[in-house]
């Protein structure tokens, strides 16, 4: 990582002011002149800057954070935080004020963000048809294709082997299984955005499936050895086809590593929504892609341990399914499909997927 230096603290201080700066020195905060040791800092550490600016002295600090645990693992938990720390400090009366929110490059030059509001991301273009097409088709009667079954191995091709790359921090596995419960996108933010008066989804039915997950969390914390490279928002709507079994990606989500049972949980999962709303039960050419999908999933990745931590991983995609404010035109009947579901799962040690149907109470 680069080290914070007079020079690039000068030119940033200039660009930041506009005016003539000059840097007389830069020291641990708290540390005297004559106690300095070292002429550069690396992150983590709060720099006292000692400058001119147009000859009157100026006072600042330079904040940065470390890596670390407690959800700082990432540049943009860092990031997040700071970009906070800059809109919010200002605002509370006798608060230290914040003058300016950057980044280092990595050359070590500072640059300005202050006065950024919104961020956005650019990406390249790419032409496809959204696998979810395919899946209306199936749903909608169509006849089962060996494109079909193509497009599904393909899938499950991909998943096996970006599954294979481990990832660099058993932490990370800790947090993952910690934000799937409670991050905003997961359980809990679904089930704080069911209305109270849903008869079905009652907050007395979500206090039990959040209590059932819970339970899940402590025994997921014993398999830190399956943290993997995933997508995190494998679903229909963000794969796209080309011709034949060619795909593009789109949205990588949440974590860039996390259980594998993510992927696994969120596109096969929507073969067994696409089906309960064909025809109530899991059969027919969906049901056949998701026993297909699941077998060759576990041939390939030999992961039958897979089958021991999935369950909260399929109750947060049937919580989106079911969930008001995503299918508000779903059925009655289908929500209670997706309820049952949900509690099968999560009541059951070892999910078995050719009983997919007896989760459903079908």
């Amino acid at each position: 990582m680069p080290e914070l230096t007079r020079d690039h603290v000068q030119d940033y201080l200039r660009r930041l002011e506009g005016e003539e700066i000059t840097v007389v020195d830069l020291r641990r905060l708290g540390e005297s002149p004559e106690e300095r040791s070292i002429k550069k800092y690396g992150y983590g550490t709060p720099v006292l800057v000692n400058y001119l600016r147009n000859g009157k002295p100026f006072r600042s600090v330079i904040h940065t954070m470390t890596p670390g645990p407690f959800g700082h693992e990432h540049m943009a938990d860092r990031a997040q935080t700071l970009l906070w720390e800059h809109a919010s400090f200002n605002r509370l009366p006798q608060h230290v004020r914040a003058l300016d929110v950057g980044g280092f490059t990595a050359h070590g030059d500072l640059i300005p963000l202050g006065s950024v509001e919104e961020f956005f991301l650019l990406t390249e273009y790419v032409e496809g048809q959204g696998y979810f097409v395919d899946l209306a088709r199936l749903q909608a009667g169509g006849e089962l294709t060996e494109l079909d079954r193509a497009r599904a191995d393909a899938l499950c091709d991909y998943l096996v082997a970006i599954h294979q790359v481990p990832g660099p921090n058993p932490e990370l596995y800790h947090r993952s299984i910690r934000e799937l419960l409670g991050q905003g996108e997961c359980i809990m933010g679904l089930t704080d955005s069911y209305p109270p008066s849903d008869a079905l989804f009652s907050p007395q039915a979500l206090e039990q499936v959040e209590t059932l997950c819970v339970g899940w969390r402590w025994r997921l914390k014993q398999f830190p050895h399956r943290l993997r490279q995933i997508h995190g928002d494998f679903h229909p709507w963000n794969i796209l086809f080309q011709s034949g079994t060619q795909f593009r990606l789109l949205d990588r989500s949440r974590w860039e590593f996390g259980d594998p049972a993510d992927d696994l949980a969120s596109l096969t999962l929507n073969y067994v929504f696409s089906s309960l709303q064909r025809s109530g039960r899991v059969e027919g050419p969906l049901g056949d892609l998701f026993d297909r999908f699941w077998q060759r999933y576990l041939e390939s990745s030999r992961d039958r341990e897979m089958l021991s931590i999935i369950a909260p991983f399929l109750a947060f995609r049937a919580l989106v399914m079911a969930s008001p404010v995503w299918y508000p035109s779903l059925s009655a009947s289908v929500r209670k499909t997706l309820l049952r579901l949900i509690r099968g799962v999560l009541q059951d040690d070892r999910f078995v997927p050719a009983r997919i149907n007896d989760y459903c109470g079908g």
